[in-house]
């Protein structure tokens, strides 16, 4: 099996306004070793979140490719990257994107609807992941009656139903205050342990400390 899960050659994205070409990203190379924790940074709209969406197939790039365990990605259809997505990756973001009328047992139930998982073990996965976040009392509580830290851990129960071997993270904790910030942190360190590829997307300091791979975004290009 291939050491390094993520790697991206000379990665480039644009958007054309009109009659003007931005570019979000201008030729990235990066490696993400298996198993390891790694933080994207730099300042706002220097090409962070675009190259997130990229390394998790939510987008595609205007040139260059991203490889997944040697997979070229970039040359998956539709079907198939949302096939990659639904198996092999998770995905936690800023907001929650809790569906509002459900509980937190039925949120997380909502990841493993296409994945053909039996519906009673759909409810037993559900639990046993909001125990791991340290919700095990929570289970039928809707989103608005829970704080913004137990939200985003239900978000984070809900990115490892399928157990994909990577979590992208863009600012998972952006949206929180500090008590929250430090609960989903701990969750988010856990799971490293536990063996998982992280990459996050932060302006977070602590987390960039704790980071065994660091990679600045400036102007699109890597800031070494």
């Amino acid at each position: 099996m291939n050491d390094i899960i993520v790697r991206t050659e000379n990665l480039i994205k644009t958007y054309n306004t009109g009659k003007v070409k931005i570019f979000a990203l201008r030729g990235i190379n990066l490696e993400i070793p298996r198993g390891s924790f790694s933080c994207i940074i730099g300042p706002s709209g220097h090409g962070k979140s675009t190259l997130m969406h990229l390394i998790g197939g939510l987008d595609k790039p205007t040139e260059g490719s991203v490889f997944i365990d040697g997979l070229d990605i970039t040359g998956l259809s539709n079907s198939g990257l949302s096939e990659l997505r639904a198996k092999r990756i998770g995905f936690v973001f800023q907001f929650f994107n809790l569906l509002q009328n459900l509980t937190s047992e039925e949120n997380v139930e909502t990841a493993m609807m296409f994945s053909k998982t039996p519906e009673k073990t759909q409810k037993e996965k559900a639990k046993e992941l909001l125990s791991l976040v340290g919700l095990s009392d929570k289970f039928n509580a809707k989103p608005s009656e829970l704080s913004g830290g137990q939200q985003q851990r239900i978000a984070i129960a809900r990115a490892l139903a399928n157990d994909p071997e990577m979590l992208l993270m863009d600012e998972p904790t952006g949206n929180l205050d500090s008590e929250s910030e430090t609960e989903v942190l701990s969750q988010i360190f856990k799971l490293h342990k536990r063996g998982k590829t992280i990459i996050i997307v932060t302006h977070n300091s602590e987390i960039a400390r704790k980071a065994e791979i660091v990679c600045k975004i400036k102007d699109g290009r890597v800031d070494k």
